[in-house]
């Protein structure tokens, strides 16, 4: 490995270097002024925060301060990340929780969050929520090779495990292809209620599960090792952690006699942790959650990469208000970066108005769009009434950049240039302008690049519209010349591509295509593509902002 030199910070150069010493000489003379001094305790102390544990958080930390090794993201212990490249490549999965009793109405919010960049499901069933015949209905229109499928059963989890499996069977879907979590948890069930009587039959049925996902289906985990019982009991971080490992230490015990090797037991758990606004001690319970469950791995006989915890963080609800549910977004939004940077697996942040029941569409929206500006820049809503305010006045007193002195921007001015174009488009004629998906071959072949495609356009104010029978060259001409749109993207897998895009591209041309577009990296068929008609290139990383302008000047929308 190659060891860059450290560049310094050429800015503080002229600057003396400052010692610990005289930072608390300094601090300790704004307390006394301030009378918070405390004679004969060092500043230092007097400011630091004692935690739930009994651990102090100091006020300042430096490069001196010693803490052990954490390793490499992806090695043991794990502290950094369970995968060498974290979450950096794929972004972390989103997964949104869905708890309403009618199977429709759940139907409803799963299929408008698929649309709109949730990447996983998280379903409640059973009790007084969805019933398990319900999960059929539920997940209707979804592409189970494609959306994870997590449960939460409570006890019924058995029940729903197989309602889930016949389903995987009845659509098609292959065992290989199967993803998610059955949800088996008997000891969370047994913390949340207080009821052990079933404890050793349900013990057995989720060992059970954990076989037969082993055997059949590589994608799938049948057991959720729950934290949030715990934590929503009033658990410090440290009890919250110890009964987690202590669960998972149970069912390894559990899945090994039921003849699994350690390393299959270990592949068949995630682990579900509350994230709260206490973003430093969250990071600091995610790493150590990791460490922890490496040394049991390790102690158990599991191969070193068995070892990395799968890890589904979830916004606490015991920080949600149920006054003024507004704040708990900002709250939310701390619990949310922190579990990123604490390296979660998967993110659930909690609609703002979950302590008062069931979310509205609004709270679900916001939710799910938490990470920086992604609803404008990703997965937008081009049918969201924009919000009008009266104009603020210039603090300044003069219009913005008349009298010469620095511009104000926003990260999201680019953006909402595009989508006033489309908007003033919309006002003259009637119709926003539009794109034409031209998806390729099977759901499992175009669904990622028609997405990615889709949320890419509708960023900047271009509704897209896609036909759901394209078989051929000419039929996708056809579904072009009725679409009523005047560009179009061809949107599959890179061996569709190979077989059929040099054909379809010419085709659109010849409909009347002013531009096309293909959805992913070329390769080495770029110039094959470019002759056949295919104008640019869209793919993540690419410069959104200019493809959209330019979309939009071809257009004709000013």
């Amino acid at each position: 490995m190659t060891v860059l030199p450290d560049p310094g910070l050429p800015l503080a150069d002229e600057f003396p270097d400052a010692s610990r010493e005289q930072w608390q000489r300094l601090v300790e003379g704004v307390l006394t002024k301030a009378g918070t001094a405390v004679p004969g305790t060092p500043a230092e102390e007097t400011l630091s925060t004692m935690l739930q544990d009994g651990i102090a958080t100091r006020p300042l930390y430096t490069a001196q301060d010693s803490a052990a090794d954490p390793g490499y993201p992806g090695f043991p212990p794990f502290t950094r990340a369970g995968r060498p490249e974290g979450t950096a490549g794929t972004g972390w999965d989103v997964r949104q929780r869905h708890a309403r009793p009618d199977p429709k109405r759940t139907n409803e919010a799963v299929l408008a969050d698929l649309e709109n960049g949730v990447t996983s499901l998280w379903l409640l069933v059973g009790g007084t929520g969805m019933p398990v015949s319900g999960i059929p209905a539920a997940l209707e229109g979804v592409y189970l090779d494609l959306a994870p499928v997590v449960l939460d059963a409570g006890p019924e989890f058995e029940a729903a495990a197989a309602e889930l499996l016949r389903l995987y069977g009845t659509r098609g879907v292959p065992a290989h292809s199967a993803l998610g979590n059955l949800g088996a948890d008997p000891l969370g069930l047994a913390a949340r209620t207080g009821q052990h009587s079933a404890l050793d039959a349900q013990s057995a049925a989720a060992a059970a599960l954990a076989a037969r996902c082993d055997r059949e289906y590589p994608g799938l985990r049948a057991l959720t090792v729950d934290a949030l019982p715990y934590h929503g009991a009033g658990a410090s971080a440290a009890q919250e952690l110890g009964c987690s490992i202590a669960t998972g230490v149970a069912y390894l015990r559990a899945l090994t006699a039921a003849g699994l090797t350690v390393d299959a037991a270990c592949a068949q758990l995630e682990f579900r942790y509350a994230a709260t606004a206490d973003q430093f001690l969250t990071i600091a319970k995610l790493r150590a959650a990791r460490r922890l469950w490496a040394r049991v791995a390790q102690a158990s006989g599991a191969a070193s990469t068995a070892g990395a915890q799968r890890q589904h963080a979830v916004t606490s609800p015991l920080m949600m208000t149920r006054r003024d549910p507004w704040v708990n977004m900002l709250r939310t939004t701390v619990a949310c970066v922190a579990a990123g940077v604490g390296g979660a697996d998967t993110d659930t942040v909690l609609p703002c108005d979950d302590a008062l029941g069931l979310p509205d569409d609004c709270a679900r929206r916001i939710a799910r769009n938490t990470s920086s500006i992604t609803g404008v820049s990703e997965f937008p809503n081009l049918s969201e009434q924009s919000v009008e305010r009266e104009a603020a006045p210039d603090p300044a007193g003069v219009a913005e950049g008349a009298g010469g002195g620095l511009p104000t921007v926003r990260r999201d001015d680019a953006f909402e240039a595009l989508r006033a174009r489309s908007d003033a488009h919309l006002a003259a004629t009637g119709s926003r302008p539009r794109a034409f998906l031209a998806a390729l071959g099977p759901a499992a072949a175009h669904t990622a690049r028609a997405s990615f495609a889709a949320n890419l356009f509708q960023a900047g104010g271009i509704e897209t519209v896609q036909d759901p029978v394209t078989v051929d060259a000419a039929s996708v001409a056809e579904a072009f010349a009725r679409s009523g749109a005047t560009v179009a993207c061809l949107c599959s897998s890179d061996k569709l591509y190979a077989e059929q895009a040099v054909d379809t591209a010419a085709a659109l041309v010849s409909a009347g295509a002013l531009r096309v577009f293909l959805a992913g990296r070329p390769g080495e068929q770029r110039e094959t593509y470019l002759r056949a008609g295919v104008d640019e290139f869209v793919f993540a990383g690419g410069d959104a902002v200019a493809v959209l302008a330019s979309v939009l000047d071809r257009m004709g929308v000013a």
